[in-house]
């Protein structure tokens, strides 16, 4: 579990704060979307709980210890997928001999099946492939890593559409009762059917904190022609007609619409 209690954080002596008295409980066997407007802090987030950002004051407690002393137990219990990232020049078997000692449950079969499922063959130098390519690299390797914490900024950024879907349907094999995943994004739709549980932050803090059953257990998410609205909580214009959140009110259950979901929640409609 990651207990995130009374954050804050800035950069720099008299920068922006990103976050003033933050707190956060996240709990083991979930996909989380962490959602926010740019600027809202959702890498420094991420980068703040692996550790790689020390906090001002406050904690981040993961299974009992703080994740800023950065302890080899802890360590070895985290992947952070960074949306910029810089590779070494040297082939992938290379990379993952010399980096897959840092995890105690690496799995090369599971490395070989992602890389597979990526259709990335052979035994490339890192350097030489695309940022796509790279990117998938990096993944295969997160998931082979089988670290109770996965943590990914921006995943699908730099993926062709098979390569999408292809990411979501890699994350959900490899899913575990006892792993925590968060996903950082702005591309809402490549994700949203992988999620069980959406966070929205903003400004003033947490903006949204339910699960994916719950939201659709109380919404339907639908077209309507502008004239329906009966039960709508939020509408936006669509070429369907309004797109909108209505009360669910026995009605079948829809699919989420994870930017509808957001638009109403950084609007206070929800």
């Amino acid at each position: 579990m990651i207990d995130i209690s009374n954050l804050q954080f800035s950069y720099g002596m008299s920068g922006r704060r990103v976050f003033d008295n933050f707190s956060l409980r996240l709990e083991e066997n979930h996909i989380y979307g962490l959602l926010g407007k740019n600027g809202t802090g959702k890498s420094t987030l991420l980068y703040l709980v692996s550790g790689l950002l020390r906090a001002r004051h406050g904690s981040v407690i993961i299974d009992g210890r703080e994740s800023s002393e950065r302890s080899a137990a802890t360590l070895g219990d985290i992947f952070m997928v960074s949306e910029v990232f810089t590779f070494p020049p040297e082939r992938i078997s290379r990379y993952a001999g010399v980096n897959k000692v840092f995890y105690p449950r690496f799995s090369d079969d599971i490395f070989r099946r992602c890389l597979d499922g990526f259709q990335i063959g052979g035994d490339p130098r890192l350097d030489q492939l695309s940022m796509g390519q790279q990117k998938k690299v990096l993944m295969s390797f997160a998931l082979a890593a089988r670290t109770k914490y996965l943590f990914m900024d921006e995943p699908t950024n730099g993926l062709d559409i098979p390569s999408k879907a292809q990411f979501r349907q890699t994350v959900a094999e490899n899913m575990t009762d006892d792993r925590t995943v968060v996903i950082s994004t702005h591309q809402v739709h490549d994700i949203e059917q992988l999620l069980d549980h959406i966070l929205i932050i903003d400004e003033t803090g947490i903006r949204m904190n339910q699960s994916v059953a719950d939201i659709c257990d109380k919404y339907v998410f639908e077209y309507r022609t502008p004239g329906e609205t009966e039960g709508v909580i939020y509408a936006e214009p669509a070429l369907q007609g309004n797109a909108v959140i209505a009360e669910r009110n026995g009605r079948e259950e829809t699919s989420i619409n994870l930017e509808l979901l957001f638009n109403a929640a950084v609007n206070n409609k929800l």
